[in-house]
């Protein structure tokens, strides 16, 4: 049942937020660096993910990836491990509780514990000038997940497999020789690469809306280790309208993979790429 305000309420609703994780306490990673040399790199390998599909790409340490929107507005889910322990892998959620809902140039990329390392920087991203827009939205944003065949038949009844989670899974599987149900487990939260999202301001929901990504866009990461990737360019499409189904034209993406000209010394501080050594936490 509704409740009554109680009578302090105004002075409940004024109390300020703070910022709960002082990312400028972090160790320093120079960007500028990163950028200079990402300005010299030459592509050396490019990946076709096809529409409705997905593929794996390994990135050596120190070398760089772009993600380019080839053909049209298309949307990707974007998965990565580290390449010699995929136990390590992506964590969205501290990802944007450290960085932010929507990732662009200068965000690190962290993984999952114990590890709590930084996989990737952007150091190049071509819609770095939407912002946010009217409505509270955003791109590549980390705080949705994938479309999956299992939510999808929760909300519709239906059985549709070429979802994010299911193109993932069988890519993954397909590069590491393993069994469909084994790489499942290793299928995480994405980054979702020029997909434009954020929060209805009245009721909270999670909104998507047609992507501000045109031919030709990109975003560019810097591989702070060796990384796999995967990539599934989305069954929806720019995401505006439909979702989970085979209504939405849909179009390709590249992954190109870009070599340094000279390896960089990005990490002075021990934090960066260790592992806490405490233990779990269990006392």
């Amino acid at each position: 049942m509704p409740q009554d305000k109680p009578a302090d309420a105004a002075e409940r609703l004024s109390v300020r937020p703070v910022i709960c994780y002082e990312s400028d306490k972090l160790p320093p990673i120079d960007v500028g660096a990163m950028q200079a040399s990402f300005a010299r790199a030459k592509t050396v390998e490019r990946v076709i993910v096809p529409a409705r599909d997905a593929a794996c790409f390994e990135v050596p340490a120190g070398a760089f990836f772009r993600i380019l929107n080839p053909e049209g507005h298309q949307v990707g889910d974007l998965n990565l491990w580290a390449r010699d322990d995929i136990n390590e892998r992506f964590y969205s959620g501290k990802t944007r509780q450290l960085q932010a809902s929507h990732v662009t140039v200068g965000d690190h990329l962290w993984s999952n514990l114990p590890y709590l390392n930084p996989l990737a920087t952007v150091v190049d991203d071509s819609l770095a000038w939407y912002g946010i827009d009217e409505y509270g939205g955003s791109v590549h944003d980390v705080i949705g997940t994938r479309c999956d065949p299992y939510t999808n038949f929760r909300l519709r009844g239906e059985d549709y497999d070429n979802c994010c989670h299911s193109n993932l899974t069988r890519a993954l599987a397909s590069h590491l020789g393993l069994a469909a149900e084994d790489a499942e487990l290793h299928v995480h939260d994405v980054i979702n690469v020029f997909m434009c999202t954020g929060f209805t301001p009245d009721t909270h929901q999670y909104f998507m809306k047609a992507t501000p990504a045109r031919a030709g866009d990109s975003i560019s990461f810097y591989a702070h280790k060796a990384l796999l990737g995967g990539l599934s360019a989305c069954p929806g499409g720019n995401c505006g309208s439909s979702h989970s189904d085979d209504a939405t034209p849909c179009f390709p993406l590249v992954v190109e993979i870009l070599a340094a000209e000279l390896p960089l010394s990005l990490v002075p501080d021990e934090r960066l790429n260790g592992r806490y050594s405490g233990g779990h936490g269990l006392r």
